[in-house]
């Protein structure tokens, strides 16, 4: 999870101060962190210069690595394999072996400002790519035959780089063929199906002749990020800008969200009130293919970089941008230009929300409201926008409402804001520990607790998780399970993120230089379990597309180990009688759910369907068939191209239909029904 608040040019948790938030050690640390900073300050140029230097950022912070060793430097070499060829497409054995001896003794190379290793590594690359380029367009000539029977293992953690050129090529066939079939699938025609696929080629040619030295050492800085552990990385200066945008739930923009497919940016979806939606002539899968600034000439973004065109996009609020837009209509192209003034565009579809059902409860009907809670976003400007304060507002209506149960929906929410997480679970017991936090250097664990004494909801409750629930939504699921305020319906258990991370930007002055997203810490629910690995295990499991193996915190490459301390519940989350009292989850009442739940779901065609295809998946493992591909894919296509179309009321509809969703308003209905008396239905 990552926490978001500013201290000088870090993030921290909780706004604890930098010495607490580093342990026992902390001022000495602090005061490496300031020296270091300052003296970067000195030189805003993205070289070679300031490696060594942000990889000891990394260090300092860092809760298990203080040094660099062998076993790390094995690491970055391995992750760095991994960053250049991810599916094994490209590189050949040999590659590999020359690439190594180039790494070898990789952290001498870096601590003395040589990063020569990173040009050597992108021209092996880019003679590989330019090979495939060239291999691509003689196989997709005239003589082209599809072959929809191509069987290929597309998991490149379970299958080794070719040891020629020829094998590589035979495999390339098969994955053109898988390819060819993701064209055909849309009706796409034959000839034009080949030139996409050869123009997706030369794009990776020309991208990779395009990567400056700054992108060199920035994927670098990554790769050495992302050896510490799963979720330490490094943002350069335009991802740290998409990051402080998806905490604080707005942007200054146009308000569409855009996606690169085959060489053009495309329009997936409007935002509402937004300046391209108010506009009424852009539409969801429209192509921008030029740009204009003010009264400045159109600039093709034919090819161009997803992020290099959103930059061009993005502007401050009240200035002007003009889009040159092609959409299809039929078999034809229609061409046309729209000028639209930038404004401040809040991510609405981002944001907590509610909505209701009825439910029968015995002869009466029961309200339940159904809480969409995404993510957990804060804005660090005094004044913003926090998930808390929202989810504090949502409550006062739900209670406005007389809602008889809730539901929280974490289903997909993938985590955030730490301080938001213990506020969040406060809201709904007295005060108390929510979680706490050990430290780098530290010899206790710093403990973060529920200081707010009121009770915004005290009624029957019922949290949604899935396998991506992770982080924040661990937190609180955990908090909600260990106090008996709630039950844990959907994944078998969550993602299994245990572990806290800090944003600390590289200069106190500048963003030139990007930031640092370090995991300084692990974190305990109150039971005294880390979630790390295990996650919070559901009372109610119900079938779900991510029960998978491979989903989950442990299948992540250089994941830090559990660890668990003694409980440290408070007795003072308890109300038992008055206003804010509520009522302990039993033992009892968890089973008799289940088992209703359980003659539901075996009834039930949806969850059917999802048990079907998660058995489809593990029979075929990571093999793809093409086959299946172009059976498959048109609805798929179809699905998506009707959610990205769906006005707000059509997906709030689709939502509500959602299996688990429907299935945990049952959950929350049958539990108002085993508190009564006390409970009372229909008010």
């Amino acid at each position: 999870m990552t926490a978001v608040k500013w201290t000088h040019s870090r993030i921290l948790t909780c706004g604890l101060s930098m010495a607490v938030a580093l342990g026992l050690s902390g001022q000495v640390h602090a005061q490496k962190l300031f020296d270091l900073t300052a003296n970067m300050s000195k030189n805003q140029v993205m070289d070679c210069k300031v490696v060594p230097d942000i990889e000891t950022l990394f260090l300092i912070s860092h809760i298990k690595y203080s040094k660099k060793d062998t076993d790390l430097q094995n690491k970055v070499i391995d992750q760095y394999l991994k960053r250049l060829d991810p599916t094994k497409i490209y590189m050949i054995e040999s590659d590999v072996t020359e690439l190594k001896a180039k790494l070898a003794n990789l952290f001498q190379k870096t601590d003395k400002g040589d990063c020569k290793f990173m040009s050597e590594a992108q021209a092996i690359l880019n003679k590989r790519v330019e090979e495939k380029l060239t291999f691509v367009k003689t196989f997709l000539g005239k003589d082209y035959q599809f072959d929809d029977k191509a069987e290929f293992l597309f998991d490149p953690e379970k299958k080794p780089y070719p040891k020629t050129v020829e094998e590589s090529n035979e495999y390339l066939k098969k994955y053109i063929h898988f390819q060819i079939a993701n064209y055909l699938a849309t009706d796409t025609k034959r000839d034009e199906a080949k030139a996409n696929v050869i123009k997706n080629y030369e794009r990776s040619v020309k991208k990779i002749k395009e990567t400056s030295e700054e992108d060199l050492i920035v994927n670098y800085l990554d790769t050495f990020a992302r050896a510490l552990d799963p979720h330490s990385s490094y943002f350069s200066k335009d991802q740290l800008e998409d990051f402080e945008i998806q905490m604080r739930l707005s942007l200054q923009g146009i308000g569409a969200t855009l996606s690169s497919q085959d060489g053009f940016t495309v329009v997936d979806s409007l935002v509402p009130g937004g300046a391209a939606a108010k506009s009424g002539k852009i539409e969801p899968q429209d192509k921008i293919v030029a740009v204009s600034q003010e009264k400045g000439a159109f600039e093709n973004v034919v090819d161009m970089d997803l992020k290099d065109v959103v930059k061009k996009i993005r502007g401050p609020k009240g200035t002007k941008v003009k889009l040159s837009i092609m959409r299809m209509k039929g078999d034809k192209k229609e061409r046309f230009e729209v000028a639209l003034t930038r404004d401040i565009v809040n991510l609405e579809d981002e944001a907590a929300s509610i909505l209701y059902m009825d439910r029968d409860v015995g002869p009466k009907k029961a309200k339940i409201g159904v809480i969409n809670f995404p993510s957990f976003y804060a804005d660090s400007k005094r004044g913003g926008r926090s998930s808390a304060t929202d989810l504090k507002n949502i409550l006062k209506e739900a209670k406005t409402k007389k809602v008889d149960a809730l539901v929280l929906d974490l289903s997909t929410n993938g985590g955030g804001s730490l301080d938001d997480a213990v506020k969040i679970a406060g809201l709904f017991f007295k005060t108390g520990n929510v979680v706490k936090q050990s430290a780098k250097g530290n010899s206790r664990e710093i403990v973060l607790a529920d200081t707010d004494s009121q009770v915004d909801y005290a009624g029957p409750m019922v949290v949604l998780t899935s396998r991506i629930s992770a982080s924040a939504s661990e937190i609180v699921a955990g908090t909600l399970q260990d106090y008996k305020r709630a039950v844990i319906v959907g994944g078998d258990h969550t993602f299994g993120k245990g572990s806290v991370q800090s944003v600390q930007g590289v200069s106190p002055i500048s963003n030139a230089l990007g930031a640092l997203k370090v995991t300084v810490g692990m974190f305990y629910i109150p039971g005294g379990n880390s979630t790390q690995h295990r996650g919070v295990e559901g009372d109610i499991p119900l079938p779900g597309p991510f029960n998978t193996d491979d989903m989950g915190e442990k299948a992540l490459d250089y994941s830090l180990p559990p660890t668990k301390i003694p409980p440290f519940l408070s007795a003072e989350a308890s109300v038992k009688e008055g206003e804010g009292a509520w009522q302990p989850i039993r033992p009892e009442w968890v089973k008799a759910l289940l088992e209703k739940s359980k003659l539901r779901v075996d009834k039930n065609a949806e969850f059917k369907k999802i048990l079907d295809e998660a058995k489809k998946a593990e029979a075929r493992g990571k093999v793809i068939k093409v086959a299946e591909v172009l059976k498959d894919k048109n609805e798929k296509d179809k699905k998506q191209k009707e959610k990205r179309t769906a006005s707000r009321d059509q997906k709030n509809q689709e939502y509500l239909k959602r299996p688990e969703i429907a299935e945990a308003a049952n959950i929350a209905a049958d539990l108002v029904g085993l508190q009564i008396p006390t409970q009372t239905v229909g008010n």
